[in-house]
């Protein structure tokens, strides 16, 4: 088998092997990702998004869950006519989950309202094209891409049609808003900076 042919398993099969092990894997379409450990910058960045968050949402119906969390998504599958659903697994930077009553002992069932991924250089298209689309087909309401490379950050929100519409690419400085929280948004020059 080569590489560009990745090896398709069941969600039983994923499950028994995410038992015996200790990496932080996804299940997509039948194939296993390997998330990427994550650099200094990006703990940073996850570590202040979280936090502001987390304070913001205090009091409030909703919550945050940093990474590792699993996340099982849900796609419905219409080739055949018929509405099985396929089941998917990841592990976003960050998740926030306003229906706590699909929440499990160790996962989340459903669909988060705004999820954060923070990318890494081994992962862009990944989270830049296959998570994209993945959050917007299970309807993710609010998606942020954050490049620590570039010191950018990608809001996209679903609008009545259920695609995603971009709403704000921001570079370096200016402040993310987002549109599913309101009144929670995040300074750039503050999420990127060098040191705590």
């Amino acid at each position: 088998m080569s590489l560009n042919e990745p090896q398709v398993i069941t969600i039983a099969e994923y499950n028994k092997l995410r038992e015996n092990s200790e990496s932080r894997i996804e299940y997509i379409d039948g194939i296993v990702y390997m998330t990427p450990s994550p650099s200094t910058k990006h703990q940073r960045i996850s570590s202040r998004l979280h936090a502001k968050l987390f304070n913001f949402l205090a009091g409030k119906e909703c919550e945050v869950f940093p990474a590792p969390f699993d996340i099982e998504l849900r796609v419905a599958d219409d080739d055949q006519g018929d509405q099985t659903e396929k089941t998917k697994v990841v592990i976003p930077d960050l998740s926030v989950i306003c229906d706590k009553t699909k929440l499990g002992e160790n996962k989340y069932v459903g669909s988060p309202e705004l999820i954060i991924e923070i990318i890494s250089p081994s992962n862009q298209a990944h989270d830049l094209v296959k998570k994209l689309n993945l959050y917007m087909q299970c309807g993710v309401k609010e998606y942020w891409i954050v490049n620590p490379l570039l010191n950018t950050v990608q809001t996209y929100v679903l609008n009545e049609d259920e695609q995603y519409h971009q709403v704000e690419v921001l570079k370096e400085t200016g402040i993310a808003h987002s549109e599913v929280l309101q009144g929670f948004s995040m300074d750039l020059e503050e999420l990127f900076k060098m040191s705590v």
